[in-house]
């Protein structure tokens, strides 16, 4: 009979105890504290004796992986057991120290369940343990469903009947009765004015709120449709009757998540522009660039309406062959002499409190050069492990890159690699089995670095290695310079956010 499973330290502390038999605490921890002084050192022994009970171990760095067994088990069985538990703690803990087993406790004790229930081993291995802790149920996914169907089928029925109440106010202003649906005031002493009145209240107020509907910077946008008013406020006010203050408050919460994450790099002031970049990219192990893919956009945010007819001065540094595109609605040939964003007809705004896109740019690549961050992946064979050197080189010196990780693959099973040398830090991740190598910023001062380390696999194990970074400089060097009102050709103030990110960064 197994009677208790434990993860001790060397001075035999316990951090992590199961028992499978009825033991107070006393007893457990007097036999754990008893536990480093039976090993014999000069012996290669698994196990070790009392006389009432038998230590079947397993070292893990500097922890001892420990099973309590009855002096009549049988050893073979107990050994067995003692390494699917052994496989166990890094499924569920990234390092094997002590204030990890602490961290992950409960998530052991239920695995240490599955594995033996009343003292007695269960017929199982380790990705049925997985499956049964993970307890996911295809019953709750359903139900969910159905629940989620039900709420959306609610809610279409709430804007429909927002709609009719809609249409009938709007009827009602325009032959000046009395407007019908309102329970309080369905007095005769309403009148279609005082209706009119509320519908106006209404409407004025919350006409900022349509905010919250930015046009999709991709594909064919309608953001600069002008003259769209009425439309647009209509379709607000339906989802404001349907919804009601749930708008209020998650727009309210989504911005303010938004400006956490964010947090643009000066004050937003009433002319505001994102400059966001994003990189797709693929290369070959042993060099060449097999593709390279950058899109990037302009997004214009105007919040006061007398700054709702301007021109952008773009100035385009860039001399890779950036293909650029402006916005349907934004005069090309004044773009195209004089680099300024305009509307076509100069005598129309653009929308107020809505982020539009006015102009985007793409560049397609295969020319080795244009890759900014090159990664050099060399793992060797030595007898039974892989010695595996990695290094980057920043090759665009003008760019910060920050939040650097590059992922390395590892092979399953084998334990934590041992580091040799290091530029910046690791995180080990045994449950995905990938290696990250953090690296806080990467510039012209640290263009370079490398990482050195040792584990069991072969070559083929390390790839593909991923790389993801944030900056807030653009690796196509347009920016806006100057922003003038079309009248007076005054200048105007504004704010600039710039973001480059990684949307897939491989080596294969």
């Amino acid at each position: 009979v197994l009677l208790a499973a434990a993860v001790c330290t060397k001075a035999g502390k316990a951090i992590v105890s199961r028992q499978f038999v009825e033991m107070t605490r006393t007893r457990i921890e007097g036999l754990l504290a008893a536990f480093p002084k039976l090993m014999n050192t000069g012996k290669q022994h698994t196990f070790v004796e009392t006389e009432s009970v038998r230590y079947v171990y397993q070292p893990m760095e500097k922890l001892y992986m420990v099973l309590i067994t009855t002096k009549n088990s049988n050893i073979l069985e107990d050994l067995e057991t003692l390494r699917l538990f052994s496989r166990v703690i890094p499924e569920y803990c990234r390092a094997l120290e002590e204030n990890e087993i602490s961290e992950h406790c409960f998530d052991l004790i239920f695995a240490f369940d599955e594995i033996v229930a009343l003292g007695y081993r269960e017929n199982v291995n380790l990705a049925q343990i997985r499956t049964f802790t993970e307890m996911d149920s295809h019953e709750e996914k359903v139900f969910r469903a159905v629940r989620e169907t039900q709420e959306r089928e609610a809610k279409a029925e709430m804007r429909r009947k927002a709609k009719e109440l809609q249409q009938a106010r709007r009827d009602a202003e325009r032959h000046g009765k009395k407007a019908p649906g309102f329970g309080g005031f369905g007095s005769s002493a309403v009148s279609g004015g005082v209706t009119a009145m509320i519908s106006e209240t209404i409407i004025e107020t919350e006409k900022p709120k349509v905010a919250p509907a930015p046009a999709r910077p991709s594909g064919p946008s309608k953001a600069l449709k002008l003259g769209a008013k009425g439309k647009e406020v209509d379709n607000f006010v339906d989802k404001l009757k349907s919804e009601g203050e749930n708008i209020m408050t998650s727009v309210g919460k989504r911005s303010a998540e938004a400006a956490k994450v964010l947090t643009p790099p000066i004050n937003m002031e009433s002319v505001h522009m994102k400059i966001e970049e994003k990189i797709s990219l693929t290369c070959g192990r042993d060099g060449g660039l097999q593709n390279m893919e950058l899109h990037g956009m302009i997004m214009l945010h105007i919040s006061d309406e007398k700054f709702a007819r301007i021109r952008l001065h773009v100035e385009n540094e860039d001399k890779r062959g950036v293909q650029l595109q402006t916005h349907p609605n934004v005069d090309k040939k004044l773009f195209t002499t004089e680099s300024q964003i305009g509307l076509k007809n100069p005598e129309k705004s653009f929308p107020i409190n809505s982020d539009v896109g006015v102009l985007k740019w793409r560049l397609q690549t295969t020319e080795e050069s244009f890759i900014p961050l090159t990664i050099n992946c060399w793992p060797s064979e030595s007898g039974n492990s892989c010695d595996v050197n990695i290094e980057y080189e920043l090759q665009e010196e003008s760019l910060e890159l920050n939040d650097v990780i590059i992922t390395i693959p590892l092979p399953s099973g084998v334990g934590a690699p041992v580091i040799g040398e290091i530029d910046g830090e690791y995180r080990h991740d045994s449950r995905r089995n990938l290696l990250e190598w953090c690296l806080p910023v990467i510039d012209a001062k640290n263009k370079t670095g490398s990482l050195e380390f040792s584990i069991a696999g072969q070559p083929n194990d390390f790839f593909p290695v991923q790389v993801s970074f944030i900056s807030k400089k653009n690796y196509c060097n347009i920016q806006v310079t100057k922003v003038t009102q079309v009248d007076e050709n005054s200048p105007v103030r504004f704010s600039t956010e710039t973001t480059f990110l990684v949307d897939k960064y491989e080596i294969l």
